[in-house]
């Protein structure tokens, strides 16, 4: 994958409309902020290709900058700094823990996010229809889907009782809550199963089986997809059904996933940066959140637990995995 594929954009909110004004044809001076890098980021891809759509092409109407933090969450403040100080037109940051970093360092060039997390609570916006202030974008939260995905979870596996929610507490998101109100109507048990780094998922997952779940719920973050594996293989050893958010999650041997489509949703924060570029103030663009969603069965982990699956499920799927 090519630099020229990976696109972001920064300016400053104090003249953005003048600056549209004065140069409205490019070249734009882009920068994006990013947890690991360019070449790894399927997020980036997709808003590069958007961008290409919408008619920019690097070298004639788009000059680049770009800082990626390997990884490394310490070295996100400095490269945030870097870009700032470049004064670009707009800056795109990827990822609820990466855009509060973009914010804090500066508040007046307009700010182009994609996150998993709430943007209210991570203080990136002052609402999601009124963002206010040099910020908006993409988040692929919906507070509803906790509740249809254990619908879904009790649905496919009828006898369960005990589910296991594997969270990061520090996500700024609803999920638990609405997964706690919804499992009291579904007679349903969560078992909390807190993780704040990749060394508290051993200890998490082995006193949840102590407790005798039958199921394991996981909330997408940064930190729970770093250790997608290792979690389906917790539930494949344990002989445990599990449910995530994105579609990696089935793809790679969970039973199902519900939720948006992460790369494609992250492909539409372009039309953000286009708005910006034309004139728009960020603080007037409402936030976008996920309308579409997508089921998606792996049917092969569903054989090895030795369930038979109801139509009515199988028939609503986006995609059987097999």
């Amino acid at each position: 994958m090519k630099r020229r594929e990976f696109i972001a954009f920064v300016g400053s909110t104090a003249a953005w409309s003048s600056l549209a004004l004065a140069q409205s044809k490019g070249p734009w001076r882009l920068g994006a902020l990013l947890y690991s890098d360019p070449q790894n980021d399927p997020q980036m891809a997709a808003i590069g290709r958007r961008l290409g759509e919408l008619g920019y092409v690097e070298g004639r109407n788009i000059a680049i900058e770009y800082r990626y933090a390997e990884g490394r969450l310490d070295r996100l403040p400095n490269l945030a700094a870097e870009l700032v100080a470049l004064q670009p037109n707009v800056i795109l940051a990827v990822g609820g823990d990466v855009a509060p970093i973009a914010k804090k360092v500066d508040q007046k060039i307009p700010l182009v996010f994609v996150s998993s997390a709430d943007p209210e609570q991570l203080g990136l916006v002052a609402s999601l229809r009124r963002p206010g202030g040099n910020a908006t974008g993409v988040t692929l939260l919906q507070d509803a889907l906790a509740s249809k995905r254990l619908e879904l979870l009790k649905e496919a596996v009828p006898n369960i009782s005990r589910v296991g929610f594997v969270w990061y507490p520090d996500h700024p998101d609803n999920e638990y809550r609405e997964a706690e109100r919804a499992a009291q109507t579904l007679g349903l048990r969560l078992h909390s199963a807190e993780v704040r780094s990749s060394d508290d998922f051993e200890a998490a997952l082995s006193r949840a089986n102590d407790e005798g779940i039958d199921a394991i719920y996981v909330v997408s973050s940064r930190l729970t997809v770093l250790n997608l594996k290792r979690l389906v293989q917790f539930a494949t050893q344990h002989h445990l059904p599990l449910v995530g958010g994105w579609g990696a999650w089935a793809k790679e041997g969970g039973l199902f996933s519900y939720g948006p489509d992460s790369v494609a949703m992250a492909g539409r924060v372009a039309n953000y940066i286009d708005k910006i570029f034309k004139g728009a103030n960020p603080g007037d663009l409402p936030v976008e959140q996920p309308t579409k969603f997508e089921l998606i069965i792996n049917l092969k982990t569903a054989n090895a637990l030795g369930l038979n699956l109801p139509h009515s499920l199988l028939s609503r799927a986006d995609e059987l995995v097999d």
